[in-house]
C-alpha cells in the first residue's frame, strides 16, 4: 500500500474526472451505464489529496445533457470547471452562458462516440476559441492521429487524453506535444505501452504539455486508477516536475481561479 501521507505532497489540478449522477439524464453507450460518481463520493475519494481544483469531463453516457455538468460545477465550487461535448448547431449565446456556469472546453468522442462528428472539429475547435477562448479535447486512439494532424497542429488549442492509448501511433502525440498540443497523463490501465517511458519522453518533448488526471471513475478502464499511479509520475519526474504536471500546466490550460 503506498504511503498516503505523500499524495498530500503537491496541490494537485486533476484535469481529467466524470462526475455520473443518475439524477440526471444519461445515454446507454453500447448497452453500458455506469454507477454513480457524484460530487460529494468524488471528494470523498479524493480528500487523502491536496485537491485544488480539477476539470469534470463529459462522458459518452452523457452526450450533449449539460444539467448534469452545470449542476457539479455549481455543487464542487471555484477551482472546478467543465468539459462539455455540444453538437454543431449550438448558438453563441449558448456558448457564452455556459462559459460563464464555468465550462473551458468542449470534447470530441472518437473512441466511444457520445459527442459532435469529427468532421465539425476544425470549424467548432476555432468557433469555441474565438467566441469563448475554449480549446478542444480528443478522446481518441493515437493510431488515428495521423489523418489528423495537420488539422490539429493548425487549431488554437487542443489536448489528448489518456496519453493516447496507444503505443503504435505514441509518436504522432510526441510530435503534436512539440507543437504544443497538451496530453493527458491519465487512465494508466487503459495504456498498452510503459507509462513511466511515455512520461520521462512527452516531458522532454514539451514540458508544458502534460497535465495529470485521475480519470475517476475510471469507466470501463480495464484498470481502474489507484493512489500509486499518482505516485508514480512523482517518482518518474522527479519533484519540479511533478509540480507542473499535477498542477501548474492544467491549471494554466483551464484558466483556473481560486
Amino acid at each position: 500500500m503506498p504511503d498516503r501521507t505523500q499524495l498530500r505532497s503537491f496541490p494537485l489540478f486533476d484535469s481529467h474526472f466524470h462526475i455520473i449522477d443518475h439524477r440526471f439524464p444519461l445515454t446507454p453507450n453500447n448497452g453500458y451505464l455506469p454507477e454513480d460518481l457524484t460530487c460529494n463520493g468524488y471528494l470523498a475519494q479524493m480528500s487523502g489529496y491536496d485537491l485544488r481544483g480539477g476539470a469534470v469531463v463529459s462522458g459518452s453516457f452523457q452526450a450533449f445533457d449539460q444539467s448534469y455538468l452545470l449542476d457539479a460545477l455549481r455543487s464542487l465550487g471555484p477551482g472546478f470547471v467543465g468539459v462539455t461535448q455540444l453538437p454543431a448547431t449550438v448558438s453563441d449565446d449558448e456558448i457564452v452562458a455556459l462559459d460563464r456556469a464555468g465550462v473551458r472546453a468542449v470534447r470530441f468522442n472518437l473512441k466511444r462516440g457520445g459527442s459532435e462528428d469529427v468532421r465539425h472539429l476544425d470549424t467548432m475547435a476555432r468557433r469555441v476559441h474565438e467566441v469563448a477562448g475554449w480549446h478542444v479535447e480528443l478522446y481518441v486512439d493515437s493510431r488515428e492521429l495521423d489523418r489528423l494532424y495537420d488539422t490539429l497542429i493548425q487549431l488554437p488549442e487542443v489536448s489528448i487524453d489518456h496519453l493516447g492509448l496507444a503505443r503504435d501511433g505514441f509518436s504522432t502525440v510526441l510530435k503534436l506535444a512539440e507543437h504544443g498540443v497538451r496530453v493527458k497523463a491519465t487512465g494508466f490501465g487503459r495504456v498498452d505501452f510503459d507509462v513511466p517511458a511515455a512520461l520521462k519522453q512527452l516531458y522532454a518533448a514539451n514540458p508544458q504539455a502534460v497535465m495529470f488526471g485521475t480519470d475517476l471513475p475510471s469507466t470501463r478502464a480495464p484498470r481502474p486508477y489507484r493512489d500509486e499511479d499518482f505516485l508514480l509520475v512523482a517518482e518518474t519526474l522527479g519533484n519540479e516536475a511533478a509540480q507542473a504536471v499535477f498542477f501548474t500546466n492544467a491549471a494554466e490550460f483551464y484558466r483556473f481561479s481560486r
